[in-house]
């Protein structure tokens, strides 16, 4: 992107959805990045660790265990512990060999023993035939920091461990590291009151003077969380009577640096204002759409482009009913308690798609945290009743996240659809406020694994809700970095005096350069102005990439 270390603190991820991550940014990008993050539970080995070295089963304590390419034994991550991913490309060290291996883990550990330096831990270093951070050396040495990682084509993966203020007993489940006359530490343990904030300073700071002579881009999601913020399936809040957002949310912006934003009375600008038009192909659609009793995002989203794409013959189907489990500050979805599925659904989708004779029909469904599968069966079924009605028509779904499920999503990708679309929204920062059930991470990794598979991979941009252009930038560096084709990015509208402000109205110019960043760093297709939307001119997007046959499923 800028020659740049691109540093990202992710937040709370999951050990799978941040290694699917780590693999598409070291198969497919050109950038180092460093990814910061925490994980819940988790042991990992690599191919040669130990069995005898897990001493628990870990179901039995709600954690996870996954084998993984790196080096080393049985090691744990969890909360309260610093866990970095470098991705670099290093020169002159693309065989991998041991001596090489060895040269990074010592750069690695040394970006850590310099960054406890500067929080004013000393005696930290290295013990002879013990990768890792060590503290007492001279004592009784205890391990601070754990250190795996693999190089291979010049380029790196896995990382780092740091204990910060982790739960040491979490270690007794294991023998970490096949390290039995040791133990570990952390910085609570050793006296110290450095929060993970401030650690994560630390070692950008160090890391960024070791790797990168351009220095650092850095992108930050939010760094605290609250059961609160997540949303009930049943969350029955109506239009706020005041022009404000609800108390959580305008502390969540706060706290993402977002003031109080535009009166919902503000006139836009005229840029902004979409023109009524009951046009004969709107109202034949309409027509056909309650003829079949269809949901369209269109309508329950209050779409502005409704009548103009209508009035072409493109609409967006939403499946699985009307009603979502979550509740983005954005959206216009009802939330109330979803209603059962409709098994007829797919059926019925696709008699309206071969009724108006589609060629590219776009699918989207609200997100159904209820349901085991997180709503994908439906995916599939209406794909494959598409193609048995209208063989020609491809076929564009916009999914959810499916609360970062890969085997859901596969379930979908299976189906071979010809897009695969999930939208990323916003900039790591407003994640929390915007959408709090999601993250930013979770959508890097679907969009990842849709694209490793083979998929022509879209995603999302909503801009005017707090952040600024160069923010917007580095969301679409991760989105060209992880593999997506196509881009959308429009203002956002607010949609009741319940929802989040709007912060600015976003000029045409801004947009227009987006499309030049966006094929400057790969993107093949970047639908960007004021009033685009998700499925906005979806047909002519997906024409400007290939679609082929390698993403459908080869009939029997």
């Amino acid at each position: 992107m800028s020659g740049k270390l691109q540093v990202r603190w992710l937040g709370r991820v999951g050990y799978r959805e941040a290694l699917d991550v780590q693999r598409r940014l070291w198969s497919h990008s050109a950038d180092d990045y460093l990814l910061l993050l925490e994980h819940n539970h988790v042991f990992t080995a690599g191919p040669s660790a130990d069995e005898a070295n897990l001493l628990v089963d870990p179901g039995e304590f709600g954690a996870d265990c996954v084998r993984i390419d790196r080096g080393g034994d049985f090691t744990y991550h969890g909360p309260g512990q610093l866990v970095g991913y470098p991705i670099l490309t290093l020169p002159g060290r693309r065989g991998g060999g041991l001596a090489e291996t060895s040269a990074y883990v010592c750069d690695v550990e040394q970006v850590l023993i310099d960054a406890l330096a500067d929080l004013g831990l000393r005696g930290c270093g290295r013990l002879r035939g013990y990768p890792g951070v060590w503290l007492d050396l001279d004592g009784t040495p205890r391990k601070i920091a754990a250190i795996g990682v693999r190089l291979s084509r010049g380029r790196t993966m896995h990382g780092f461990a740091l204990n910060v203020e982790t739960d040491l007993s979490w270690f007794d489940r294991i023998i970490p590291c096949g390290i039995r006359d040791f133990r570990p530490t952390s910085l609570r343990a050793e006296g110290s009151t450095a929060t993970l904030r401030e650690v994560a300073d630390a070692v950008v700071l160090r890391a960024t003077q070791r790797w990168s002579q351009a220095g650092c881009e850095r992108a930050d999601v939010a760094w605290r969380h609250r059961p609160s913020d997540l949303s009930a399936f049943s969350r029955q809040l109506g239009p706020s009577r005041v022009e404000v957002a609800p108390p959580r949310s305008r502390a969540r912006l706060a706290e993402a640096g977002v003031e109080d934003g535009l009166r919902l009375a503000e006139r836009k600008p005229p840029w902004l204002r979409a023109r009524m038009d009951l046009n004969e192909g709107y109202l034949r659609l309409r027509r056909v759409m309650r003829q079949h009793d269809l949901v369209t995002v269109c309508e329950e989203a209050g779409c502005p482009n409704i009548f103009e794409c209508w009035g072409a013959g493109t609409a967006t189907f939403m499946l699985n009913g009307e009603r979502c489990t979550r509740a983005c500050g954005f959206c216009l979805v009802d939330t109330r308690q979803p209603m059962p599925i409709d098994p007829g659904e797919p059926a019925r989708v696709a008699d309206a798609v071969a009724e108006m004779d589609l060629d590219h029909a776009v699918v989207t469904a609200v997100a159904r945290d209820d349901l085991s599968d997180g709503g994908a069966a439906a995916f599939a079924e209406t794909i494959a009743a598409i193609r048995s009605r209208s063989p020609g028509t491809t076929v564009e779904v916009l999914v959810p996240d499916f609360g970062g499920d890969a085997a859901s999503l596969h379930t979908v990708l299976e189906a071979g659809p010809d897009v695969l679309n999930h939208n990323i929204e916003t900039i790591a920062r407003l994640q929390r406020a915007v959408r709090p059930s999601a993250g930013y991470a979770r959508s890097l990794a679907l969009l990842a694994r849709s694209a490793s598979a083979g998929h022509v991979t879209k995603s999302g941009i909503i801009v005017g809700m707090g952040e600024d252009d160069a923010e917007v930038d580095v969301v679409l560096a991760d989105l060209a970095a992880v593999g997506a084709s196509i881009v959308t990015i429009g203002q956002y509208l607010r949609p009741t005096s319940h929802h989040i402000p709007v912060a600015r109205w976003v000029s045409p110019e801004s947009f227009e350069r987006w499309r030049d960043v966006g094929a400057t760093l790969g993107i093949d297709h970047v639908e960007s102005s004021p009033l685009t939307r998700s499925s906005y001119h979806a047909a002519e997007s997906a024409a400007a990439v290939e679609l082929g046959a390698r993403t459908r499923p080869v009939p029997a």
